[in-house]
């Protein structure tokens, strides 16, 4: 393993072996070269999908205000275990008892407490969309709920938190931009983007607040087969440099960007977009990549769900199979056939040793015990020409193990813009 490590850490960040599934429970399927990026943990759900998102994306954004520890468990003591309605419901329900009361304090003139209710609601809206494709009417409408609830407390930060679209191909792509402070000088900037299932909400709950402490403008965008695009008929693509050139456009326009200090942050799919990204676009200074995927044909074919048989899937969970359903309709395949991942993924890869800048890889224990993941990150290490790279892996003992690390975001923060400010100096 440490042929293809680097490390400046001070603090132990990678323990050897695969503790990570051992002590977490995360199942990345027996099979060493499978890859099931949200593998069975059970401490809350007995469903394991279900599990994983509720420790993971609902849990781990405590950190950044998404959540409150009292309504997440309470809502989880009120959903049926793998029930996909039974989630939506709940999650929706707690959306609106907290909206609210992040409206009667804005109306009354309490700016903190409207915001922070504000915030926690629009990400419960969010929330409550996990599985849900844009076929159904609630789709949208919690959508835009979620946009609004966000939009209206964007301005109760100073700086205000401001939502933009770009033009691209006849329909807008998303985002939110906060900068670091209310200067006027440009500012070193990480632009996130984010997977398979995300929304620049997510993005902005998954680590915009670290980036603010340390510095840095903060921008997210939603990419085609992201957030509510799909409902456009925007499914993922195979040449997300082209997209990603338009928000690149974008961030360089802003007076308050800094284009000798520019990096873009890419997890789960990002993995794979931001460094397309950066082996076409030089303006691109630095990224970081959680984890890489060279190979999304090679990815897609070593997961569990894509492989499964029409008698698997009768098995499964509501759940489960919805959030499959989401993403095959993201990638515009057949919900019935989820085998249709792996091809729509055919040409989805990049040229490692065409990308010149700074690369932090970053990835968890429990991740890294797959033999594909291993695989792809050896051939990106090998690859990458610039001797600014570095891959680090996070440890199961201290909580920070699964796909993205969604579950320890103070120590994603720590890692990624440490090494940021010693990269954009």
């Amino acid at each position: 393993m440490t042929d293809v490590i680097r490390r400046k850490m001070t603090v132990p960040l990678m323990v050897v072996g695969i503790l990570g599934m051992v002590l977490l429970n995360t199942a990345y399927a027996e099979d060493e070269a499978a890859f099931d990026a949200h593998g069975g943990s059970n401490f809350i759900f007995e469903d394991g999908d279900m599990d994983f998102h509720f420790i993971n994306l609902i849990l781990g954004s405590t950190t950044n205000g998404g959540v409150e520890i009292g309504e997440a468990f309470y809502v989880a003591s009120q959903i049926k275990d793998g029930d996909s309605a039974s989630w939506q419901k709940e999650w929706f329900e707690m959306a609106e008892r907290v909206e609210k009361r992040g409206l009667k304090s804005l109306a009354e003139g309490h700016t903190v407490s409207a915001r922070d209710q504000l915030l926690r609601a629009a990400n419960y809206y969010r929330i409550s969309l996990l599985g849900m494709t844009a076929s159904n009417p609630e789709f949208k409408k919690r959508g835009m709920k979620c946009r609004e609830l966000m939009k209206k407390a964007g301005p109760l930060f100073d700086p205000p938190l401001e939502y933009f679209e770009i033009p691209f191909e006849g329909a807008v792509l998303p985002g939110f931009f906060r900068k670091a402070n209310n200067s006027s000088k440009p500012n070193k900037t990480l632009i996130m983007i984010g997977g398979g299932e995300t929304f620049i909400e997510d993005l902005f709950f998954y680590i915009a607040p670290q980036a603010y402490a340390r510095g840095y403008n903060f921008m997210a965008v939603d990419l085609p087969g992201q957030g509510m695009l799909p409902a456009e008929g925007k499914v993922f693509r195979t040449d997300n440099e082209v997209p990603m050139k338009a928000v690149v456009d974008y961030a360089l326009s802003r007076k308050d960007v800094d284009p000798k200090r520019l990096a873009a942050y890419g997890i789960s799919g990002g993995g794979i977009f931001v460094p397309q990204a950066a082996e076409h676009d030089k303006r691109l200074k630095a990224i970081v990549v959680s984890s890489a995927t060279v190979d999304g044909y090679a990815l897609f074919a070593a997961m569990p769900a894509a492989a499964s048989t029409e008698k698997e899937r009768a098995g499964w969970s509501s759940f489960h199979g919805d959030i499959v359903k989401s993403i095959c309709e993201r990638y515009g395949v057949s919900a019935d056939d989820p085998a249709g991942l792996i091809e729509a993924n055919k040409g989805n890869t990049f040229d490692p040793t065409k990308i010149t800048v700074p690369v932090l890889i970053l990835v968890g224990e429990g991740e890294y015990s797959s033999g594909e993941v291993q695989r792809q990150q050896k051939i990106v290490m090998d690859g990458l020409p610039n001797p600014a790279k570095e891959m680090i892996i996070t440890p199961a003992d201290e909580g920070a193990t699964n796909h993205c690390l969604m579950e320890n975001r103070s120590l994603v923060g720590l890692v990624v813009f440490d090494w940021l400010d010693d990269i954009l100096k």
